[in-house]
């Protein structure tokens, strides 16, 4: 299984850095594979990460490794052809756990965006924090 990232041409946009600090906690350390680096959000609800491709894809599944203590809840996957027609497709449950983490959408999607919004965090003042992030055919 191969992830879309290394297949497609995308961008990514997030909801906050935490103090702005993207030389340390950025977007880009969501997708660079390596275990001491993570996007780290600012505090408060919710925070959101955006992937739009060049090319419609079709999303089966995806992985995201969320640091203890900083996870998404209240979570939903939208999708849409640009960030203005996103839509609600389907809800996913990540657990307060260190691992790495799949979910397998009950559908396949086909769409150019997509946003994996958290509604809030397990953190009391809102933060995230994901180590990684793949999305998978």
């Amino acid at each position: 299984m191969t992830c879309l990232f290394k297949q497609h041409k995308w961008n990514s946009r997030v909801s906050s850095v935490l103090n702005k600090d993207v030389k340390t906690f950025g977007k880009k350390y969501l997708f660079d594979d390596c275990d001491e680096t993570c996007w780290n959000s600012d505090q408060g609800s919710p925070q959101w990460i955006m992937v739009d491709f060049e090319n419609e894809i079709e999303l089966g599944s995806f992985e995201i490794q969320f640091q203890g203590g900083f996870v998404g809840k209240d979570c939903v996957i939208e999708t849409g052809q640009d960030y203005r027609s996103l839509q609600p497709a389907e809800p996913f449950y990540p657990e307060d756990i260190n691992p790495l983490q799949k979910f397998i959408l009950n559908n396949k999607i086909r769409a150019k965006t997509f946003k994996l919004v958290f509604g809030n965090s397990t953190d009391f003042f809102g933060r995230i924090i994901v180590y990684k992030l793949s999305f998978y055919s």
